[in-house]
């Protein structure tokens, strides 16, 4: 089937049959000279920063106002060295310091030249005598059970251990948010002296908050440039004219003494990935974990909710539902939840990691009994609708102008100016009955596609999100769950508009299903008498048929109803 499909639409090729030139709409050009080792960070993955350039780049980083490539560190304070006790052990931090390494399953670790390649660093650097400072948190996490295989059967899991490289896990870990805390003593040195530290991760997400929240900068980099920037110790090194370290004898060595050639990592690629260690994991995939083979399983062919799960709960989206389409919503005089400004992340609105105390999603754990210490992450216990809603914008290093600059999972309740977690305002402007809007700049929802950056809003309460652009799925993951994403028009956005945030909002949409078009302009209103048209991101008319249904859960629902019948 595969290839009659294939062959039909022209995209089939058989070495045995004659060439056939092909005429395509665009062509792409890549010249294989100019690929270089690059890094990619310190804030989003698309941040592309060249590797001998990464010096420069990262002193750039602290001398820039804060934003996506800047912390406005002083100069003065640019060169400042933290002296701190590391378990008995005369330790030290600064800017740039990477305090956290991981090899992670996201993109690479199923690719055998990388991982061998990691494995490699890591033994030319065990036999020259570099070793990984022990405050490094330091973790490999392969994305198949195969690549562990491989690397035992070759010897380089043995020198990826000695420099605290070990198998932590098969699966999303460090990249989500799971690394865990970092030791106490660094947390401190870090806190208490305003530390820009570094995670360096073979991941493909970077994101404020997203991988540590004392990790300020992460870079995105190929397993072999984990270990070397987990040798190296910092991120501020020109790697072509600075040593890694100092190894045996007192002798200096460089990145270019511990890297492997190409036919070096061929040459175990060859003789340790083997057929038979794919054969041997995937054949006996299903008994390799008995903690999960001995879960009961429950008889019932509907699953049975359990009202004490703090993980998995029933979820409120159906709540009320009749079998009748409640039409088009109206917002009226809604407040302001947030107003936020451009490259706001699906880890901004729904964040994945750990729970702190203090916290609403804390608070409603400690009401069930669970401890701090089993907190866990939103990502872990995002099977819990209560969790999701406590989660969203729960980030950090989200910055909220209501708040004037200051990043946190804080809002302004405007009716009496307190400062909320964003959660709790947003039950406040629910208990007072009242409707709320999100405003935000350009590429809102950018990052990993997450349907709980959508379910999030819509449990707080929000009706809509108006916004110069939206990244595409997230744009519709918001109209799945019943929220109006608006658009400004073409060079407005709430500062040009003067929208401070602290306005109430009315949405002028028709009635009537009937009278509503995809990308049809709308009217939005202010209390205080201004006016602004938005384009309204309804792309096509199924989407206008799931907001008529108040999302495409009811419509999915309303619809098999009817079939049955």
């Amino acid at each position: 089937m595969i290839e009659a499909y294939l062959r039909a639409n022209k995209m089939f090729v058989d070495k045995h049959e004659p060439e056939t030139e092909r005429v395509f709409s665009s062509y792409l050009e890549l010249d294989l000279s100019e690929v270089e080792p690059c890094v990619s960070g310190p804030k989003r993955p698309h941040d592309r920063v060249p590797l001998k350039e990464m010096k420069s780049d990262w002193h750039a980083c602290l001398d820039n106002e804060v934003g996506f490539k800047g912390y406005a560190v002083p100069k003065e304070q640019q060169g400042k060295v933290v002296k701190f006790d590391f378990h008995g052990r005369p330790a030290e931090i600064k800017h740039g310091s990477v305090v956290l390494a991981a090899i992670c399953s996201s993109t690479n670790t199923s690719n055998p030249s990388v991982m061998i390649g990691a494995g490699l660093v890591a033994k030319k650097a065990c036999e020259l005598g570099l070793e990984v400072k022990p405050w490094v948190k330091t973790s490999l996490t392969p994305g198949s059970v195969v690549a562990t295989e491989y690397l035992k059967h070759s010897g380089l899991q043995d020198y990826l251990n000695q420099q605290g490289f070990h198998v932590a896990a098969h699966g999303c870990a460090t990249c989500v948010g799971n690394s865990g805390d970092l030791d106490g003593s660094v947390s401190a040195a870090i806190t208490e002296n305003d530390i820009v530290a570094a995670a360096v991760l073979s991941a493909n997400r970077n994101f404020e908050g997203r991988v540590n929240p004392l990790t300020r900068a992460n870079y995105l980099a190929s397993p072999p440039l984990v270990v070397a920037y987990a040798l190296a110790g910092t991120v501020d090194i020109g790697f072509e004219e600075e040593p890694i370290g100092v190894g045996k004898g007192g002798k200096e060595i460089f990145l270019r003494d511990i890297w492997p050639s190409n036919q070096e990592i061929d040459e175990v690629v060859e003789s340790s990935v083997q057929t038979h260690l794919f054969k041997k994991v995937y054949d006996s995939i299903m008994e390799r974990n008995p903690r999960w083979n001995q879960l009961p399983v429950p008889k019932e062919a509907l699953y049975p909710w359990d009202d004490r799960s703090t993980y998995i709960r029933k979820p409120t989206y159906l709540e009320g539902m009749s079998m009748t389409p409640p039409g088009p919503p109206t917002v009226t005089e809604a407040y302001c939840l947030l107003n936020l400004g451009d490259s706001i992340t699906t880890d901004h609105i729904s964040y994945s990691g750990k729970i702190p105390e203090g916290t609403p999603a804390a608070k409603y754990l400690l009401e069930y009994g669970v401890e701090p210490k089993n907190f866990s992450s939103y990502g872990g216990r995002r099977g819990n609708n209560e969790v999701v809603m406590r989660g969203a914008f729960a980030n950090m290093r989200i910055v909220n102008k209501l708040l004037n600059g200051e990043a946190g999972p804080w809002t302004i309740h405007v009716p009496t100016g307190e400062k909320l977690y964003v959660y709790d305002a947003a039950m406040k402007y629910k208990s007072e009955g009242h409707d709320m809007v999100i405003i935000a700049g350009s590429e809102y929802g950018s990052g990993s596609s997450r349907d709980s950056a959508a379910k999030g809003p819509m449990l707080l309460g929000v009706k809509s999100v108006i916004a110069k652009s939206f990244e595409r799925i997230h744009r519709s993951n918001l109209v799945g769950m019943g929220i109006i994403p608006l658009c400004f028009q073409a060079g407005e956005d709430a500062d040009s508009l003067g929208l401070t945030g602290r306005e109430r909002y009315t949405i002028h949409l028709p009635t009537s299903t009937a009278e509503i078009s995809p990308g049809q302009d709308v009217t939005v209103t202010t209390h205080d008498g201004r006016s602004f048209t938005c384009t309204l991101r309804l792309d096509t008319q199924l989407e206008v048929t799931y907001f008529n249904h108040g999302g495409i859960l009811p419509y999915m629902v309303r619809n098999l109803a009817a079939q049955m019948k």
